[in-house]
């Protein structure tokens, strides 16, 4: 909870002297939990007035293992109980809602009439294009009905916020005017994520040795095709380069079924590392590693916006990408990074070969890594773009 974009921005404008009252999930939190029997609860943390309900889960990890449906059900679910709750809170000046789930756009509208103020949603995926695109949403009536749904949210709204270029462009394809839709993408965390970070103590237990490290670190469900970077371990393997070593850092859905693939191809150069509850140790475990790996399944549009990569960058690692468009041009064009081809996991090998063999391109990258970070993607500067936002809609209200 702490580690998101959400509250990373709530924090920005609870220090420029404004009031942030956060609906989220409460269910199975320990940091925020909603006592045995009651529907929500009202708790503050930062500065920031936190409102946890019964409803849905908070847990990536968790919804990557759940069905399409389960997780549609889940989602409808906490933006019925947000509705409701939020009707009790105290009146707002703007209600802000954040996408996905697409649901959480009905609480928004729901509350923005109830009060009378205006409505900014944030569209952290195109739904339900990024579902079709990686094969997770294939009925044509769902994929009718949610099209409707996001329409008549976007109708609904003052002002968008998309987290990429792509995003923008698939949210003025529905008829939106490109003006009420601005660009704020994923911040890189510059504090937690350093690379001065020591990460011996990691690259001791991690069993990497003297080896050069590429790390991936996130969720593994469908949608992130990590069967890629398995096969370019098994391509590496082939070839005999046992000075790399591939680090899948998380759990999920597909997690299983990626460790049975290592083991049927018998590889010793993929290690698998549980998540960890405090960020912080995931800066260090990230620092552990010579370079970043950010993967997708491959897809026929492009708009994601992974923190994955902007925490990378911050770090100061050269970040290997199979997501052409925006991202792939962004490591490329600022010379971070390689793009490799999202249906070639043998590019990715290669891209690691060139990176194992080549320290001081690999230092150079990294160091252009930072820098975008600093220039670019720092928290400070995009948190303004977006408290800009919402009092701009507060004024034209």
């Amino acid at each position: 909870m702490t580690g998101t974009r959400s509250y990373e921005f709530s924090r920005h404008l609870v220090g420029k002297g404004h009031h942030v009252t956060m609906i989220t999930s409460g269910v199975a939190n320990d940091e925020f939990p909603v006592p045995k029997g009651l529907k929500y609860a009202e708790l503050e943390s930062e500065g920031i007035s936190v409102v946890p309900i019964a409803a849905a889960y908070n847990d990536p990890q968790v919804g990557t293992g759940m069905s399409g449906w389960q997780r549609m059900l889940k989602f409808y679910q906490f933006a019925r109980l947000a509705g409701r709750v939020g009707r009790k809170l105290a009146k707002p000046d703007v209600i802000f809602a954040t996408h996905t789930p697409l649901t959480i756009g009905l609480a928004g509208i729901a509350l923005s009439r109830h009060f009378h103020v205006p409505f900014v949603f944030e569209v952290r995926d195109l739904w339900p294009e990024a579902l079709v695109n990686v094969g997770a949403l294939r009925n044509p009536l769902a994929i009718w009905w949610l099209r409707r749904m996001a329409k008549k949210i976007y109708a609904e709204t003052n002002h968008i916020v998309a987290l990429s270029p792509g995003m923008k462009e698939g949210i003025v394809r529905t008829g939106v005017p490109a003006e009420w839709v601005t660009v704020i993408p994923n911040a890189s965390d510059l504090d937690l994520f350093r690379p001065d970070l020591d990460g011996s103590a990691w690259r001791d237990r991690l069993g990497l040795g003297e080896r050069f490290a590429a790390i991936y670190f996130g969720a593994m469900g469908l949608a992130n095709g990590l069967e890629y970077v398995i096969e370019a371990a098994r391509i590496l393997a082939e070839r005999g380069k046992k000075h790399i070593v591939l680090v899948l850092h998380g759990s999920g859905g597909k997690r299983a079924d990626l460790e049975k693939m290592a083991r049927e191809y018998k590889l010793t150069n993929v290690v698998f590392n549980d998540p960890v509850p405090d960020k912080a140790e995931v800066a260090r475990i990230v620092a552990a590693c010579d370079a970043c790996m950010t993967i997708y399944r491959a897809a026929k549009e492009h708009t994601w916006s992974p923190n994955k990569m902007f925490d990378a960058l911050a770090a100061g690692k050269p970040v290997l990408i199979n997501v052409p468009g925006w991202l792939g041009e962004t490591i490329e064009n600022n010379k971070c990074g390689r793009c490799v081809a999202p249906h070639r996991p043998e590019t990715l090998a290669e891209a690691l070969e060139e990176l194992a063999d080549d320290a001081e391109l690999c230092r150079q990258m990294g160091k252009n890594a930072r820098a975008l970070a600093e220039r670019e993607f720092a928290r400070e500067k995009l948190g303004e773009r977006l408290e800009t936002i919402l009092l701009e809609a507060v004024g034209k209200s």
